[in-house]
């Protein structure tokens, strides 16, 4: 998303989320982009708070804002990216001219030690269409190429000095040797926050096309009641998401009981779809081949395209991408309510639910793979000669189950997250979903 090529001096500030005390890493000359990668590995391993880092790009020309979650000029986060950027330009020359147009791309890359703190499944590389086994990475033009890197310019203490103050703030200056770091709890949270959300909107949109489309092939009733009790949840949810990221208070008018009521229905039929499938693939006899028949009993239509053990796939994918939105704002309410200790209150309400979530995924995903390694049986039978036509459906079949584990992570190494905020000239900002970096 970001177009490196117009960006000689890329401003960079280290962002902390407590009163921490770390060595000497930072310093004040220029940077390169593999020098800060190996900075905020060390600032993650050796301080005792949550340490990101906050880069100003300048505005790509092709921006898809239908991807982001907008939110006002008074919002939280609006407000106290808005004071870190006055406040830096009074005494910073590389700051004040990478942000004299009013508007910019931010970039906020959250370490993966802390990543890990919000929920391992929370956020994972998306494969690449152009490239098989290749993942999508923000730091391309707005063609796809890689471009150029930047050279990143840490702000000095001077600049950074209570920048990040506000309603509930912890606001202040850490000395880390010669350089800085801004205590700025309330902007971190606010981030990850609305970038984890927008990211579970994404994998929502994604399950409901596919969901969509596999229904009205099967025209099968109940997984549609299933289907528009999981979808008549989202205007609750994004009520409550908009309410609670401009500090606002939830009522019970708003129906968010009710809808995680049905998101919790749903996880509890996925949960119980998942034992049925590993008890089968537990009976199954080790290094035999299996019967296509013997499969479809449990999984119907997984022969399929558009079979009904997909259609269950992807139900278990919204309910888990609806749930996550649920847990945020969950935390974030728990976190306001709580501002003097807002990132720890933050992961603390991020672990109850995601470890269950997490859980859930894992074992989809390890059917998965258990499916795809599966040698198909010839069918049993009388006739020692089968038709074309039965020869190729098994080929089919033998192809669409070998296919199941393709882009299925188990147990994935935790990556930095990355969430980019596009900052309009009116102070108004829009966030997109947290990638890896």
């Amino acid at each position: 998303m970001i177009d490196y090529r117009k960006a000689a001096a890329v401003p960079v500030w280290t962002l902390a989320t407590g009163d921490v005390r770390v060595p000497a890493v930072v310093g004040d000359r220029p940077m390169t982009a593999e020098r800060l990668g190996e900075l905020r590995g060390v600032l993650a391993a050796l301080a005792d708070e949550p340490i990101a880092t906050l880069e100003v790009h300048p505005l790509p020309d092709e921006l898809d804002r239908s991807r982001g979650i907008p939110l006002d000029a008074v919002s939280p986060l609006a407000q106290h990216l808005s004071q870190l950027v006055a406040q830096t330009a009074r005494n910073s020359s590389a700051a004040a001219t990478a942000t004299a147009a009013g508007e910019n791309l931010y970039r906020v890359v959250i370490p993966a030690k802390v990543a890990a703190q919000v929920g391992q499944g929370m956020v994972r590389q998306m494969a690449s269409k152009a490239v098989a086994g290749g993942v999508r990475g923000p730091l391309v033009d707005p063609m796809g190429r890689i471009v150029a890197q930047a050279t990143y310019v840490p702000v000095s203490k001077a600049a950074a000095a209570g920048a990040a103050g506000g309603a509930g703030a912890t606001a202040g200056v850490t000395a880390v040797g010669g350089a800085a770091l801004t205590v700025a709890a309330p902007l971190v949270l606010m981030a990850v926050a609305v970038g984890v959300s927008a990211h579970a909107d994404q994998q929502r949109q994604q399950a409901i096309e596919h969901i969509t489309e596999l229904l009205e092939r099967l025209h099968e009733e109940k997984l549609e009641d299933e289907h528009s009790a999981l979808d008549g949840c989202r205007g609750a949810i994004e009520k409550a998401t908009a309410i609670l990221l401009d500090r606002g208070k939830l009522g019970v008018s708003l129906g968010l009981d009710s809808a995680v009521y049905a998101i919790d229905t749903a996880l509890g039929k996925a949960g119980r779809r998942l034992t049925r499938w590993q008890n089968t693939l537990d009976a199954l006899p080790d290094g035999e081949a299996v019967e296509l028949g013997t499969l479809t009993k449990s999984f119907p239509g997984i022969d399929d395209q558009g079979g009904e053990f997909r259609a269950h796939l992807e139900l278990a994918s919204l309910a888990v991408a609806l749930k996550r939105r649920v847990v945020v704002l969950q935390a974030v309410e728990h976190a306001q309510n709580n501002p003097g200790n807002l990132f720890e209150s933050f992961t603390r309400e991020l672990k109850r639910d995601q470890q269950r979530l997490d859980e859930l995924e894992s074992g989809i995903a390890e059917v998965l793979l258990r499916l795809s390694a599966l040698e198909l049986a010839r069918p049993n039978g009388l006739r020692p000669v089968f038709t074309p036509g039965e020869v190729d459906r098994l080929m089919r079949a033998a192809h669409r189950i070998n296919r199941l584990g393709e882009n299925v992570t188990v147990n994935g190494r935790a990556t930095d997250v990355t969430i980019e905020i596009a900052r309009n000239r009116d102070g108004s900002v829009l966030v997109f979903p947290a990638l890896p970096a």
